[in-house]
């Protein structure tokens, strides 16, 4: 019995090493597509500005492999969403970058994706906070969400692009 939970704290334990790793990356790498997104509007990207966002990618592409061999699917479910969007918004600004984008696909659109990956980090990170045991009830989640929220406005982000296409008089 003892070696039994031994066995379940070094597994939280890994869980909850691979779930801040995890978080941390894939904070990173949206905020790598972010500044990313301000480099293409205001210049052209740099060797170090490439470098920056390959190294986040990079990053949150083996904390992502190490979570789908540890994590359960309740946390998996949700964190693939992320990944899933962490990796449209990524090949969106390749494609800009490279002038090949798909129709509908702009520095607006880009950066409107962009800043929806904040949302769905805060879901994963929900999500691994219930499998350590750490977040209580569905009617506390709401709450801390609204407290947790990122603090950037979509309007200004928007905005932020817009203007730079159209002009500040637009």
């Amino acid at each position: 019995m003892g070696q039994a939970i031994q066995e379940a704290r070094e597994n939280r334990e890994l869980r909850r090493n691979c779930y801040t790793q995890l978080h941390r990356d894939a904070r990173q790498f949206a905020t790598a597509l972010s500044r990313r997104l301000y480099a293409m509007r205001d210049h052209t990207p740099g060797q170090e500005d490439v470098s920056a966002l390959e190294g986040a990618k990079d990053a949150y592409r083996d904390r992502w492999s190490e979570a789908l061999m540890i994590a359960p699917d309740a946390v998996i479910v949700p964190a693939h969403e992320l990944n899933e969007a962490l990796t449209r918004v990524y090949g969106q600004i390749k494609r800009l970058e490279q002038g090949d984008p798909r129709p509908g696909e702009t520095l607006q659109s880009a950066a409107e994706a962009q800043h929806a990956l904040w949302s769905l980090t805060g879901v994963t990170r929900e999500a691994m906070r219930r499998d350590l045991g750490v977040t209580a009830g569905a009617g506390e989640e709401a709450a801390r969400q609204t407290t947790l929220a990122p603090s950037s406005n979509p309007t200004a982000l928007t905005r932020d692009f817009t203007e730079s296409l159209d002009g500040p008089d637009s």
